[in-house]
């Protein structure tokens, strides 16, 4: 359960100001990117995978102060980059707020801090609740922006493929490096992660869409989730491209126990047809490209680009947005926990899609 303190804050989101998956610099000390809930104080919610906050500093040393939020105590991650260095990632224990300290070993007279969500949304959320640095302003950097949404592949689930049988699901997240996050660096673009493991477009891994909610159910809420009580997603990031990976779970045979119907292309196409059109009610401009997965292949494989095919084709008659494009990803053989890429998989995946997203930005 929450602490009081934090059940406290979490009371006060509706007068607080939302910022959700837009860059902001409202106060010029900090920058926010990806699904993120910026409440009073400039005290932010980390929510979606690679959400993040950043800020730059004098001295050599500050603290952060961080804390995993969520309807029940668990722990969390973050990644932490320093005056462009990956640190790596650090575990938030349940419980209170908690300080982490930030050593300086560079000669710069000013430095950068990355804090990057390392989970995705179903694993909690993490609070920012300020830092001891002595802040200097930050300035935001207008870039193109692509948004990725997908699944467990996505999010960067399982990637971290050491000691897989040891600890929880979100343990072996890597968010930083997730194949999205890793072309947007490598293209310097502005990107947003809207991902959820296990889902898909009209089911999921492992259930019929009678349980669990499929992205179409989710993707309207800031949080990636049915609770109304959280705030609706508010589309202002405004995407150049949006990349949409859904269909692993849906070809998905489940974990073998749970009833499991037949593959039905024409309620996938269906769905696919009309999450676009809602996109497009948002995002008018935007150019949507729709892939493959690599880890659907033989029989599935052929009838999945079909699908897509079809899905692209009922959008050749539409005159008002830019043609849908199909990117299709290399078979893999996944290296990580649970079947999962791990994070060389990753770049594999993001040197893949790089220079295709890129030329169609260059197209723009």
């Amino acid at each position: 359960m929450f602490l009081k303190k934090i059940a406290l804050l979490i009371s006060f989101l509706l007068l607080s100001i939302v910022s959700t998956a837009q860059t902001q610099n409202s106060s010029k000390t900090f920058l926010y990117q990806g699904r993120i809930d910026k409440l009073q104080n400039e005290n932010v919610i980390l929510i979606g995978t690679a959400s993040s906050v950043s800020f730059n500093f004098t001295g050599n040393e500050c603290s952060i102060s961080l804390q995993s939020v969520d309807s029940y105590e668990h722990h969390n991650y973050v990644s932490l980059v320093l005056d462009g260095k990956y640190l790596g990632k650090i575990k938030i224990e349940k419980g209170a707020a908690q300080s982490f300290p930030i050593k300086v070993t560079s000669n710069k007279k000013e430095h950068r801090l990355d804090i990057y969500k390392n989970t995705e949304a179903q694993s909690g959320n993490i609070l920012f609740a300020g830092t001891t640095a002595k802040l200097t302003s930050i300035s935001f950097k207008k870039k193109k922006k692509i948004e990725f949404i997908g699944d467990s592949i996505t999010c960067g689930a399982a990637s971290d493929s050491v000691d897989c049988d040891k600890g929880e699901y979100h343990d072996h997240h890597n968010g930083y490096y997730a194949y999205g996050p890793i072309l947007s660096r490598e293209i310097d673009v502005n990107y947003l992660v809207s991902s959820v493991s296990g889902i898909g477009m009209y089911r999921n891994w492992n259930d019929e869409n009678k349980d669990e909610a499929i992205m179409p159910d989710v993707y309207q809420n800031l949080y990636l989730t049915k609770d109304k009580s959280k705030p609706k997603y508010d589309f202002a990031f405004e995407p150049d491209i949006i990349s949409i990976a859904l269909g692993t779970n849906d070809f998905s045979g489940g974990d073998g126990k749970k009833e499991r119907l037949p593959f039905n292309p024409e309620k996938y196409i269906s769905n696919y047809i009309n999450f676009i059109k809602m996109l497009y009610e948002h995002n008018p401009n935007a150019q949507i490209v729709i892939t493959n997965s690599p880890m659907v292949g033989g029989d599935r494989g052929v009838v999945f680009e079909d699908c897509l095919n079809k899905v692209k084709a009922a959008f050749d008659t539409d005159k008002t947005h830019k043609t849908i494009q199909i990117f299709k990803f290399k078979p893999m053989t996944p290296k990580g926990c649970l079947g999962h890429p791990d994070v060389a998989d990753q770049k594999v995946m993001a040197d893949q899609y790089a220079p295709f997203l890129k030329k169609l930005l260059n197209e723009k």
